[in-house]
């Protein structure tokens, strides 16, 4: 089996175009689970024809998104712009068998046409001198195709244009570049969005001109957000560079974008690559729009940073943050988090100082007994000894009993005065992260400002 993945590079790889690359890859591993014992081989081309919006950064996005979904290639990049001689020797060779033909017939033209025939014919021109390349469709029969996804789909030749495969100063257009790189690289397995359905009777057509077999198509659904409507930025993050600076791990999204579609199980939902690559079935993929929702990426994305350890988490926030000496920072918060980015905002204080949250310090600490009971933990904070989780906990769970009042009524004034916020790691362990000397300290200042 080979299989190709052959993006266009003009911006950060869409969240559809990274699950088509990731189910190609999963095709492609998945072999060596199968009879052969040996995995496919997966051919990324960059088709970068567009030269205006197709830049070396642009590429570059490509590349890097694809390194960050640990999802790696056998051969390439191979770059269809590079293969433009290639692409005229095959265009030349169906002119001269009769296929095709040059017409100077213009989009004015072929309207006209419909107008006299019908809109449901398909534009037939005649042979010029010079102009667009037009291959030539026959009239009679159907083009037809086994979709792996969707079944058989049926085309009316007669209603199928004679399309342009190239334009009058030779150069080739997408649909026939793009099969001609299919052919020579030998690629079995077409997989791809379903909007290149229409692209597909097109190249079945040139194929026969050619006198070639057709590898077999499988048109992936088109994702959707949570409103049922194409996936756009309107719904969050829409790009794999998105994701990543919003705090997900690449596990985490390969993970999810496999199950949009890919036919597991409702019970089925957590798998690293190498798993997902024995189970994914190709035949399993459901035709229907999948949806992809944040939530659900998030909630699998919080199992993944528990499922990490303490060690790996640290490493990968101290990457994102670009800040070290965080590990004990991140044994206190590893199960609050669902993303890499929550991190810095609930731990922050522990380094940089008590948050700016006049509110909260107002509504905790000046108001309903605040002063008198953070005063009162200060004094037990004071006398713990040693100064361990345990033994803040139990000083702290002291004043709430001496005072009867409830928990939150002394830990709160204690979370604001260190955090400057009503959002921390649990206030045991940031209080003795903190260290008695900061706390103390911390509490000091917060009282003289309530005063």
């Amino acid at each position: 089996m080979r299989v190709r993945f052959a993006p266009s590079p003009t911006g950060a790889l869409h969240i559809g175009g990274a699950r088509t690359a990731l189910y190609n890859w999963l095709l492609a591993r998945g072999q060596a689970y199968g009879p052969e014992g040996k995995p496919g081989t997966l051919v990324l081309r960059i088709e970068d024809t567009d030269r205006e919006r197709s830049t070396p950064e642009n590429v570059e996005q490509i590349l890097d998104a694809l390194r960050w979904l640990n999802l790696d290639w056998d051969e390439g990049p191979v770059f269809q712009s590079e293969r433009a001689q290639r692409h005229r020797e095959v265009l030349a060779h169906v002119l001269e068998s009769g296929h095709a033909y040059p017409s100077t017939a213009t989009a004015e033209d072929v309207q006209a046409y419909k107008e006299r025939h019908g809109f449901e014919r398909g534009f037939r021109g005649r042979e010029e001198d010079s102009g667009a390349i037009r291959l030539r469709v026959p009239d009679e029969g159907e083009t037809i195709f086994d979709d792996v996804i969707r079944g058989q789909i049926r085309f009316a030749n007669a209603s199928i244009d004679d399309f342009v495969i190239a334009r009058a100063d030779g150069s080739v257009l997408y649909v026939f570049a793009n099969l001609v790189d299919d052919l020579d690289a030998g690629i079995t397995d077409v997989v791809r969005g379903e909007d290149h359905i229409s692209n597909t009777p097109k190249q079945l057509l040139v194929l026969d001109a050619l006198g070639i077999a057709a590898p077999r198509y499988a048109h992936l659904p088109l994702l959707h957000g949570p409103d049922g409507r194409k996936l756009s930025k309107r719904h969050g993050a829409a790009s794999v560079q998105e994701l990543r600076a919003t705090g997900y791990l690449p596990e985490a999204v390969d993970n999810y974008i496999a199950l949009l579609g890919a036919g597991f199980a409702a019970d089925e939902e957590f798998f690293g690559l190498d798993e997902l690559a024995r189970r994914f079935r190709l035949e399993r993929v459901s035709k229907n729009p999948a949806v992809f929702d944040e939530r659900k990426l998030r909630h699998l994305n919080g199992r993944w940073i528990r499922e990490l350890g303490t060690d790996a988490l640290t490493q990968r926030l101290e990457e994102f943050t670009g800040r070290t000496g965080l590990r004990d920072a991140v044994g206190i918060s590893e199960e609050k988090i669902q993303t890499l980015a929550e991190f810095w905002p609930l731990v922050g204080f522990l380094f940089d100082g008590p948050a700016n949250d006049p509110k909260a310090f107002q509504k905790v600490i000046c108001s309903n007994g605040g002063v008198e009971c953070l005063k009162a933990a200060r004094d037990a904070l004071a006398q713990a000894e040693p100064f361990t989780v345990d033994t803040v906990e139990s000083a702290l769970r002291e004043v709430v009993e001496n005072r009867g009042t409830k928990p939150g009524e002394v830990f709160q004034p204690v979370r604001v005065a260190i955090a400057g916020t009503t959002v921390s790691p649990g206030i045991f362990e940031s209080v003795a992260l903190l260290g008695r000397d900061e706390t103390l300290a911390r509490i000091d200042r917060a009282l003289e400002h309530a005063r």
